[in-house]
């Protein structure tokens, strides 16, 4: 087997529906935060917030309720009452690795590429998501929008500081971004990494994938290692 091609050094993973399978717990959190700021379940507007939601999948969520609500005390609100949600789901066992996600870290770990998991959740959330998985220790780092002074995708930031924090790389092109949301792909390309991977295990096909840059689409994370086994050739 040919062993991977270390020129990727950094790989920068997003972890909502690419290395972590939520089966519509966003949508699930969403309408439970919206009911509390008062928008009606199966309403016009309900509706429309959600289709917003889909469209973004991604996003820094404060960011999403920004736009959704307008007023910052109304926004925060929302981002609270999401995080709450989202716990509760994932507290309940309503998550689950993509198959193959972690054997696909072990193996790129195992190469000596340093590999970060990324989000677009609040630290609460992201912390819960790592206990219910057992993946505490299984990454170098984790990075959520606030660990990357507050902006979220499609920001370059997370991106860039994973770079920057880790030091395993000295050049932006060494950096695989790998997610399943355009938002993704365009953090990917802002941030110069040399490999922008979608992975069609999450919110958008394709054609959204591409369309916002990626470089490669994939069937899911699992096929991330032998995608850089070919890198450079």
């Amino acid at each position: 087997m040919r062993e991977l091609d270390t020129r990727c050094g950094l790989v920068v993973l997003d972890m909502a529906g690419t290395t972590v399978a939520d089966g519509g717990l966003v949508e699930r959190a969403f309408s439970a935060a919206a009911r509390e700021l008062g928008v009606e379940p199966d309403s016009a507007d309900h509706a429309g917030k959600l289709d917003y939601v889909r469209a973004t999948m991604g996003e820094s969520k404060i960011s999403v309720f920004r736009h959704l609500f307008g007023d910052e005390a109304l926004a925060q609100r929302a981002n609270v009452a999401f995080e709450k949600a989202y716990g509760e789901l994932v507290d309940g066992g309503l998550i689950a690795p993509v198959p193959g996600a972690r054997e696909a870290v072990d193996e790129l770990r195992s190469a000596g590429l340093t590999v970060v998991l990324t989000t677009g959740f609040a630290r609460v959330t992201q912390d819960a998501i790592l206990d219910a998985l057992g993946w505490r220790d299984l990454v170098e780092l984790t990075l959520c929008p606030a660990d990357a002074g507050g902006r979220g995708r499609p920001y370059p930031d997370m991106v860039l500081s994973a770079f920057l924090r880790t030091g395993a790389v000295d050049d932006v092109r060494r950096i695989a971004v790998v997610g399943d949301t355009a938002y993704d792909m365009r953090s990917g390309v802002r941030a110069g990494a040399g490999v922008v991977a979608g992975v069609l295990t999450g919110a958008h096909d394709a054609e959204a994938l591409r369309e916002a840059g990626a470089t490669h689409v994939l069937g899911s994370v699992a096929e991330l290692p032998h995608l850089l086994r070919g890198v450079g050739e």
